[in-house]
C-alpha cells in the first residue's frame, strides 16, 4: 500500500466534524457581542447616560489612562476571533492615539496575525500532506513554504484581506518567523496610511454632530502611502521572477 493510498484511508477514516467544531468559533463570537451590547445597554439604562456621554466615557478610558492603549492592544489582538474589521479598528488608533497610534497599532496587528496564523495552523493539521508531490497544489504549496518571506510581503503590500492572509499562511504550514517578519514590515505603509486618515478626523463631538473634515494633507499622504505599497509590491514581484 503505497503512501497516497494510505493517506485516502485515513481520510476515509476520520470521524466527521462535529457542530461545534464547524460553528463553535461563530458562537463564541455571537456570544461575546451579545455580551457586549447587552452590557452596554444595562449600563447605560442604569446610568441614565446617552450614546455620546458613553462615547465620551470610553474614549476618556481609552486616551487618558494608562490601560487604554494596553486595552486597545488587546482588543485587537483578539479580533480575528471576535470577527471585527482590522481597518476600522486602524482607523480608531489613529483618532484616539494620534501619531503614537501607529505604534500600538503595530503591536496589535501583529499579535492578532499571529492568532490568526495559529487558528489556521491547527486548522490546516494533515491537510495537503498527503498529496502527490507532483500535484498542482501540492507544488503552489511547496514553492509558498520556500518563499514565504517573499509571498507574506507581496500580499501585505497589496492590501490583501488581512485575517484571510493570516489564516492561509497557517493553513499552509509556511513558517512563523518570516511569516510574522513580512507581517511585520509589510503592513507599515498601510497601517500608517490609514492611522494617519483616521488621525485626521478631529474631535469626538465633531464627529458625533456628523461635521466629519478630513485634513487633505493627510489624505494625500495616506493615498501616496498606499500608491509606494503598491509600487513596493510590484518591484518585489518582479525581482523574485527573475531571480
Amino acid at each position: 500500500m503505497n503512501e497516497n493510498l494510505l493517506g485516502k484511508v485515513k481520510q476515509m477514516e476520520a470521524p466527521p466534524a462535529s457542530f461545534w467544531q464547524k460553528h463553535g468559533a461563530k458562537l463564541v463570537a455571537l456570544l461575546f457581542w451579545i455580551v457586549v451590547v447587552g452590557g452596554y445597554y444595562f449600563y447605560a439604562n442604569l446610568n441614565n447616560l446617552t450614546l455620546a456621554d458613553s462615547l465620551n466615557t470610553l474614549v476618556d478610558f481609552l486616551t487618558n489612562s494608562l490601560y487604554g492603549p494596553l486595552f486597545y492592544i488587546v482588543v485587537y489582538a483578539l479580533r480575528p476571533l471576535l470577527f471585527f474589521p482590522a481597518t476600522i479598528l486602524t482607523l480608531l488608533g489613529g483618532f484616539l492615539f494620534g501619531p503614537i497610534g501607529i505604534l500600538w497599532t503595530v503591536l496589535g496587528s501583529n499579535a492578532s496575525a499571529l492568532l490568526a496564523y495559529s487558528v489556521g495552523r491547527y486548522f490546516g493539521q494533515d491537510v495537503l500532506d498527503n498529496e502527490e508531490n507532483s500535484g498542482l497544489i501540492q507544488q503552489y504549496t511547496q514553492r509558498l513554504r520556500q518563499n514565504s518571506f517573499e509571498t507574506v510581503l507581496i500580499m501585505r503590500l497589496l492590501f490583501l484581506p488581512y485575517d484571510l492572509v493570516n489564516y492561509a499562511a497557517g493553513f499552509l504550514k509556511i513558517k512563523w518567523q518570516p511569516f510574522i517578519l513580512a507581517t511585520a514590515v509589510g503592513s507599515i505603509p498601510g497601517t500608517v496610511s490609514i492611522v494617519l486618515l483616521g488621525g485626521s478626523f478631529g474631535t469626538l463631538d465633531e464627529l458625533v454632530a456628523g461635521d466629519v473634515q478630513v485634513n487633505p494633507i493627510t489624505l494625500i499622504a495616506s493615498v501616496a502611502l498606499i500608491l509606494v505599497s503598491i509600487g513596493l509590491s510590484r518591484f518585489i514581484k518582479k525581482r523574485e521572477a527573475t531571480s
